[in-house]
């Protein structure tokens, strides 16, 4: 017997005792972006951001977008980014390992 749910735009799928989860930790959420990172991600360090319809993936080190937003938006990431680097990779560290993460201040 499988049951499917949806969680936050994920498809959950239950067969009897197994349950399958990929929803992405969400890190940080300021002016309408949310911030989240995947445990066990690829290289290079990068967060994923959201804000309205708009989906982006931006790396930590060099700032590379991929995806598209208002570059209002990508501009609060990068000034975020920029405040928080250091607390950033030693969650993207602790991701890879699969050990659960925090959250970081939001931009005021």
């Amino acid at each position: 017997m499988y049951f499917i749910c949806i969680i936050a735009k994920n498809i959950v799928i239950l067969q009897r005792e197994t349950v399958n989860i990929t929803i992405m930790p969400e890190i940080c959420r300021f002016y309408g972006i949310i911030i989240c990172l995947y445990w066990k991600d690829h290289n290079p360090p990068h967060v994923h951001f959201t804000y309205g319809d708009y989906e982006c993936t931006i790396s930590v080190l060099d700032r590379v977008v991929d995806g598209q937003a208002p570059a209002k938006v990508i501009a609060k990431v990068n000034q975020w980014i920029d405040l928080h680097e250091q607390e950033i990779l030693s969650l993207w560290e602790n991701a890879q390992e699969g050990k659960q993460i925090g959250r970081i201040e939001p931009l005021k």
